[in-house]
């Protein structure tokens, strides 16, 4: 049985589908920051088979709700607070994005202009598509930079 202590201050993402979180940590950033992570893969689940989970311990206000919603709304965030759960963070998908993924319609103006953020707007919610603000390129799950 893995042991994996409990965290102080900060945020576990639970409900992560399995072999998703190493993306996550980097989309979020964790990578950069002076944190302690603990990466957990294929987990035993009830509800989803397998999944993955991030316990962060650093402040919440590091994480990027935008991008989280962005990847998976499912997750699940726990905010952890003297090594208790005192709230759970309900994720949605964000209206708008900025800079998490690029678009990849070569006749795009930011594939010339390279100083142009790269902004996705969600175009249609119940089928959770996003499309580039300036061509309208539909975003490609394969686009998230890494």
């Amino acid at each position: 049985m893995l042991n994996v202590g409990k965290i102080e201050e900060g945020f576990v993402l639970d409900h992560i589908k399995a072999g998703k979180s190493m993306d996550i940590y980097y989309q979020l950033g964790l990578d950069k920051l002076d944190c302690t992570v603990a990466i957990i893969k294929n987990a035993k689940s009830e509800k989803m088979g397998r999944k993955d989970i991030l316990k962060v311990e650093c402040d919440i206000e590091m994480l990027n709700l935008d991008v989280l919603g962005f990847i998976d709304h499912n997750i699940t965030v726990n905010v952890i607070k003297a090594g208790e759960i005192v709230e759970k963070k309900i994720l949605v998908l964000p209206k708008e994005i900025r800079n998490v993924t690029r678009c990849h319609n070569p006749r795009c103006i930011t594939s010339i202009e390279q100083g142009l953020p790269q902004i996705f707007y969600l175009a249609d919610e119940k089928r959770e598509i996003y499309r580039c603000r300036y061509c309208e390129e539909k975003y490609s799950p394969t686009s998230l930079r890494k």
